[in-house]
């Protein structure tokens, strides 16, 4: 699964990365210990569906047809091998697909003493995208509630050393393709395969990080 990440970078980076409107107003804080529930960056297409915009959504998708928003608590992730076809995930699989951009995110390895925190980032120290479908609720709310969650796929070597799933990341040059609610089907899944684990690293980092409200840059640095 994928239940913590890191955003730290400069505004700039974003816009150039993903191809931003230049004139966008908002303010991008640096966020070491993303958790579910909170609000989050990500990157989708406009209403229009002409260019990509920034968006802030709540982790966890509420299905358009959920009773209760609750829901959303338990669906941060989605397996990328069934998403099109469950029904909290099939809709917006087909039509509201976005990138959520990352620094690196953590898993956790049992050894001796308790699990032990790792964070998994690029070699290259640059941002990786995790891919993400999103919906909107507006069961009664006088502000719908848009939300969204992560695809998981099977990991590579690399990230199977921690853990038995791992993130979906989308390299720049699929953004488009992503992103666009044209894309078949059978096109989206060249992208659910496990990142090449040659391109990421990861190295243990303190066990701060399994509180959510901690917030800190120590959390990832090396131990």
């Amino acid at each position: 699964m994928c239940g913590r990440f890191a955003l730290v970078t400069e505004k700039h980076i974003l816009e150039m990365l993903f191809e931003l409107d230049y004139s966008l107003t908002f303010e991008l804080k640096p966020r070491y210990n993303i958790a579910p529930t909170q609000q989050v960056p990500v990157i989708r297409l406009s209403a229009a569906e002409e260019k990509r915009e920034l968006a802030f959504l709540k982790w966890g998708l509420v299905p358009f047809w959920a009773r209760d928003a609750a829901i959303g608590n338990r669906l941060i992730n989605a397996r990328a091998e069934t998403a099109h076809e469950k029904p909290a995930f099939r809709d917006a699989y087909k039509k509201r697909r976005l990138l959520v951009p990352a620094s690196g995110f953590y898993e956790w390895k049992s050894e001796t003493g308790g699990k032990q925190p790792y964070f998994i980032t690029a070699k290259s120290q640059e941002l990786i995208s995790l891919a993400g479908l999103w919906e909107r609720w507006d069961q009664g709310l006088e502000q719908p509630l848009e939300t969204f969650t992560i695809l998981t796929t099977e990991p590579n070597p690399l990230v199977a050393e921690l853990h038995n799933r791992m993130p979906v990341i989308i390299p720049p040059q699929s953004f488009d393709a992503w992103l666009d609610p044209l894309t078949t089907e059978d096109h989206l899944q060249e992208f659910l395969k496990p990142y090449p684990e040659d391109q990421l690293t990861y190295y243990p980092v303190s066990r701060l990080v399994n509180k959510p409200s901690n917030d800190l840059p120590e959390l990832i640095r090396p131990l």
